[in-house]
């Protein structure tokens, strides 16, 4: 049975249920989910998300509302998982990673780290496990191995 699925955000302090999302796919290496974006945005609408089990990332790739690709974005997290009520509880750790339609890849909200670190929302050992997590993902997508990640969303989408 596949788990429920909530997103936990340190900055603001909150735990979402992800009662919409759509379980596409589900083993012991990755969950890969569609969703339709929880607060719209100008651009944002809807989108999928390949989570990443065993690495401690999350990679969506975010639509316009019209099916344009908006960008891909990548969050560190961490995973909780309670087998006894088949909950999986993602934490987002704040550093993320934006890759562009024309390639052009940013790392974000680096300041968030230190400002939850600040507030002791965040470990030191958490801190420098986000930031191993963030220097893998980073030499996959400067390796020209990203597509390694995308392939099992992209087996997914209609």
């Amino acid at each position: 049975m596949d788990p429920v699925l909530y997103r936990r955000r340190l900055i603001p302090d909150e735990c979402i249920l992800l009662k919409d999302d759509v379980i596409l796919e589900c083993n012991e290496e990755h969950i890969v989910t569609s969703w339709n974006a929880i607060r719209p945005k100008k651009d944002l609408h809807h989108g999928y998300s390949c989570y990443f089990l065993k690495e401690g990332f999350k990679v969506s790739k975010f639509f316009y509302e019209d099916g344009r690709l908006l960008y891909w974005y990548c969050d560190i997290v961490d995973y909780d998982y309670s087998k006894a009520d088949n909950r999986l509880i993602v934490t987002d750790l704040l550093a993320d990673v934006i890759i562009y339609p024309d390639g052009f890849v940013k790392v974000v909200d680096l300041d968030e780290l230190v400002t939850s670190l600040e507030a002791r929302t965040i470990s030191l050992d958490t801190l420098k496990s986000c930031l191993r997590k963030l220097d893998k993902l980073l030499g996959i997508i400067y390796a020209g191995n990203f597509n390694s990640l995308t392939r099992f969303i992209e087996d997914h989408e209609n």
